[in-house]
């Protein structure tokens, strides 16, 4: 510490030089996160959604065969395979930031919730 409980220069250099170096990573991960594909499937596998590592949807598949059904197990099979992909999603998307952060505890909303 400098006089008056103040760090040393060298010590607030060192501190903008790491935030700065974050920002970087942070902006090179949206860009990965932007260019992933993540997949959902429904339970028999006839509906898959993709959403990118930021949870924006990419596309979706749905098989001939589910269109038979009634539109209640339709709009199920939907909804879960939507579901999925934005929970495989938003778990890579936490886990990566938590990488990116290395510890830092910064108890980002939504990133450091265990909800």
């Amino acid at each position: 510490m400098a006089g008056f409980g103040l760090p040393n220069f060298g010590q607030i250099t060192e501190a903008f030089k790491k935030a700065q170096q974050i920002q970087q990573d942070a902006q090179k991960l949206q860009e990965e996160l932007d260019d992933m594909e993540l997949e959902g499937t429904n339970e028999d596998g006839r509906v898959t959604v993709w959403l990118s590592g930021n949870q924006q949807p990419i596309r979706v598949k749905v098989e001939n065969s589910i269109l038979k059904e009634e539109e209640e197990i339709v709009e199920a099979a939907i909804l879960e395979a939507m579901q999925k992909a934005h929970e495989i999603s938003t778990s890579n998307m936490k886990s990566r930031m938590q990488e990116l952060t290395g510890g830092l505890n910064l108890n980002l909303p939504g990133i450091n919730d265990d909800n």
